[in-house]
């Protein structure tokens, strides 16, 4: 993107914190482009006050540090004025937007991204990305998200107007798969979804492309698959039943006994296994 219309691509990026700061945030760290492939040294983007452009959350019955922090930011016109501007997705799921004020630069002051009358949220870990989705002549806004899939979000306010988001739709649904699998299944795409959109084959539709996460499980030495299976099994079984019995309004410090007791589970069933992370890119063609 060229963010401040000199005619060079420019990289941006977000953070999930940035340090020496008094609270936890995410900055946005930015590569001015110089042409031939040629970046500036990355620097923190500020906005038109001289200081940090951070997140500033509004607090209504959420976590307000879980809006500040792993920032995700793109640059499109929201605004429809004829500058980029900055949409954020954030570790809560919501989008915040700093608009752009030309060259660059943009206000200090976040907005908070609404659907009517509610927060505009697809997800944790929101990572917004603009598209005309369903060719009306709008960008509609397209996201993965940390629990799996892909969702659309309808621009409602049609071309040259500034963005309204109205309903959604899942584009890859989720939870389409799982995380985890053993070593000899078949892959299957997992969560914490990242996405493209582009006419791949060419035949005039927009297709998806997404990144995954995933974790491969397998035996530890002296361990039979079987074994290993059926050992992590039982306990998820008791590990489920356990935490049932937080629904029943336990005491304060039986609740501390409980939490105790799945962290050991946890542990437990880390003796059944061997991790592998690893993840996978999916291509889905429209049909």
């Amino acid at each position: 993107m060229d963010l401040n219309g000199d005619g060079h691509v420019d990289l941006l990026s977000g953070s999930y914190s940035g340090e020496g700061l008094d609270e936890m945030a995410g900055l946005f760290q930015v590569l001015w482009g110089e042409g031939g492939g040629i970046f500036k040294k990355p620097q923190v983007l500020k906005g038109t006050d001289n200081e940090n452009l951070i997140i500033k959350p509004v607090v209504s019955g959420t976590t307000p540090q879980r809006e500040r922090i792993c920032t995700r930011p793109t640059a499109v016109d929201f605004d429809a004025d004829g500058d980029l501007d900055l949409v954020v997705g954030n570790f809560e799921g919501s989008y915040y937007l700093f608009r752009g004020e030309g060259e660059g630069k943009f206000s200090p002051e976040s907005e908070k991204i609404m659907r009517g009358d509610k927060p505009l949220i697809t997800g944790q870990h929101s990572d917004p990305f603009f598209v005309d989705w369903d060719q009306d002549g709008d960008l509609d806004l397209v996201s993965g998200s940390v629990q799996g899939g892909v969702v659309m979000v309808e621009n409602l306010s049609g071309e040259g107007k500034e963005i309204v988001f109205g309903g959604s739709q899942p584009l890859v649904n989720f939870p389409f798969g799982k995380a985890e699998r053993w070593s000899d299944e078949a892959p299957s795409p997992g969560d914490s979804t990242r996405v493209w959109v582009e006419d791949l084959n060419e035949d005039g539709k927009l297709d998806v492309v997404m990144g995954d996460r995933s974790v491969v499980l397998s035996a530890p030495e002296g361990m039979s698959r079987q074994e290993a299976k059926e050992g992590v099994r039982k306990v998820e079984a008791e590990f489920n039943e356990l935490r049932k019995t937080l629904l029943t309004q336990p005491s304060l410090d039986e609740v501390k006994a409980i939490q105790e007791k799945l962290v050991q589970m946890g542990d437990k069933r880390r003796e059944f296994m061997n991790e592998k992370r690893t993840g996978s890119v999916w291509v889905y063609l429209q049909k």
